[in-house]
């Protein structure tokens, strides 16, 4: 009896164990997918169908804080609910609120040695605190530079005081730039944009009161752009009205009634002449939105991988809609395309080993605001933990002055401004995966179109963030409300959508971080 009971007990065990056996293997196991697989289901079918919402007459042109752009954050944002992809931001908000502020044209009044100036014929107002200023002295400070190699300043006095500078930096005698000790100029002292800040930052930390800029080159285009009757929007200032500095842009007339050989004289000098500005601002208030979701990553969280594209556009003009389909209808689609693979690897057990983030910036039609807040201001992820940025804008149609090479091409801007480690992997993901031919025309720095500057990662890479910009290149629509759907060409824009996506996929994946060894200086 005693060996059958043990008999029936080792048969019971056996029956237990097969049938657990049975339970297990019973479960059936995920498919083992690769990046090509994922990056299959970034289509040219899915693309057009959300392009053709995302830039239509129903978005108002996207204008910045204006209902067509609420309409637009509300399409990405139902676009990642409907993923299950989350927020970057708390309580499940994908709005990240971007404080702007819309200047119209001010109440200016500008007489120097006793003549009057008029507004856009002899001025262009950036900024200021309102109040008069009356001075006996307007301090000429030359390229109104102040580094450790060259000094504008060197024994200038400016506090309280009326300043005026021109743009450029000096040469030597050999026609080399003094700060760079080469042929090429550098960016901060040079570059419009980057100068206008930087040499009025200068002036304010020494304690000038206002500033004249002189560049005669951009004076006709920037008089029209923010002359009277034109607004000019920026990020709202933290600082307080009366402590800002009175900034404007001069023509020929006014600077060389101060100093009369300016074009070619650099020295700095105080100039015995009476001047009155008087200024009174019209500043309106309101926010605008970038959105933002992200895949958190499964061994190196804290490490991120932006993707960033614009999802403004410059609104309604005379009764036209202007729908920015391919500026930068065809980046935000391309973003929410790549996010869609990733999700699906995710939820396939092949999420991202770095987190990866998907931006989506407001206010680039009007002076990179959304990447500027993002990366100045409030960076949900820290910008020492960002990896890299890929931006994506425009990259739906053809350039038509590119009349040599495949039509199956992209124009990468900036791979190997910072990182060697990027530029490699950027080359040989294309080559194992997309085969689109890497044009790289426009990352030339000395290209007059200076696109690295002119788009929302260079925000990142003045950080020294290593960024890649992909670019299809100007058209005769572009900025046009002809900039509609039907013209892109959605075989190229799910290339290059794929092509983003594989090289995110492999910075996300790779075991090192690239590394930043080129690094530059922080703007």
């Amino acid at each position: 009896m005693k060996k059958l009971l043990s008999l029936l007990a080792i048969a019971a065990v056996l029956i237990s164990c097969n049938s657990t056996k049975k339970a297990t293997t019973a479960v059936p196991a995920k498919p083992t997918l690769t990046v090509e697989d994922y990056a299959k289901s970034i289509t040219a079918e899915e693309l057009k169908e959300a392009l053709y919402v995302y830039a239509s007459d129903e978005f108002e042109g996207r204008d910045t804080g204006e209902p067509g752009q609420k309409k637009a954050i509300e399409f990405i944002k139902k676009h990642y609910v409907a993923l299950n992809i989350p927020s970057a931001l708390p309580d499940n908000d994908y709005f990240q609120e971007v404080p702007l502020e819309r200047t119209s044209s001010p109440e200016v009044a500008v007489n120097v040695n006793g003549k009057d100036y008029k507004s856009v014929d002899d001025f262009v107002t950036f900024s200021g605190s309102n109040g008069t200023i009356n001075t006996e002295e307007i301090v000429y400070v030359g390229y109104g530079i102040d580094d450790e190699k060259y000094s504008d300043y060197k024994n200038i006095d400016v506090s309280g005081k009326v300043v005026l500078f021109k743009n450029g930096e000096p040469k030597n005698k050999d026609g080399k730039y003094i700060i760079s000790g080469t042929e090429e100029s550098t960016g901060k002292w040079s570059n419009m944009r980057q100068e206008f800040s930087s040499k009025t930052d200068i002036a304010k930390e020494k304690g000038a009161k206002a500033a004249f800029y002189y560049n005669p080159d951009a004076y006709a285009n920037i008089a029209k752009r923010f002359g009277s009757g034109r607004t000019r929007m920026d990020l709202k200032s933290t600082e307080k009205k009366e402590d800002e500095i009175v900034f404007m842009l001069v023509n020929t007339t006014l600077a060389e009634a101060i100093v009369s050989d300016i074009a070619t004289n650099s020295t700095s000098k105080s100039v015995k002449l009476p001047a009155v500005l008087t200024y009174k601002s019209n500043i309106e208030d309101f926010n605008s939105e970038n959105v933002v979701a992200y895949i958190k990553g499964s061994e190196k969280p804290d490490e991120y991988v932006i993707i960033s594209a614009h999802l403004d556009h410059v609104g309604v003009k005379d009764g036209n809609v202007y729908n920015g389909a391919d500026d930068d209808g065809s980046g935000t689609v391309a973003i929410l395309e790549i996010a869609e693979a990733f999700k699906k690897a995710a939820d396939n057990g092949q999420g991202p080993k770095r987190s990866v983030v998907f931006l989506h910036v407001t206010g680039e039609e009007k002076g990179l605001l959304g990447s500027r807040y993002y990366a100045d201001v409030d960076p949900i992820f820290p910008l020492e933990n960002t990896v890299v940025d890929l931006n994506i804008d425009m990259v739906g149609r053809s350039d038509p002055k590119r009349t040599e090479g495949d039509r199956n091409y992209v124009y990468l801007i900036g791979s190997d401004k910072l990182s060697s480690d990027l530029h490699t992997i950027s080359e040989e993901v294309n080559k194992k995966y997309t085969n689109v031919e890497l044009d790289y025309t426009y990352n030339d720095e000395n290209d007059p179109n200076r696109f690295y500057y002119r788009s929302d990662h260079y925000n990142f890479a003045k950080n020294n963030i290593p960024v890649i910009f992909y670019f299809n290149g100007t058209h005769d629509d572009y900025h046009q409300h002809t900039d509609t759907p039907d013209k892109i060409e959605y075989d190229l824009l799910e290339n290059r959508s794929r092509l983003v996506f594989h090289t995110a996929w492999e910075l996300a994946n790779r075991d090192q971080r690239i590394v930043v060894d080129k690094p530059t200086e922080k703007k």
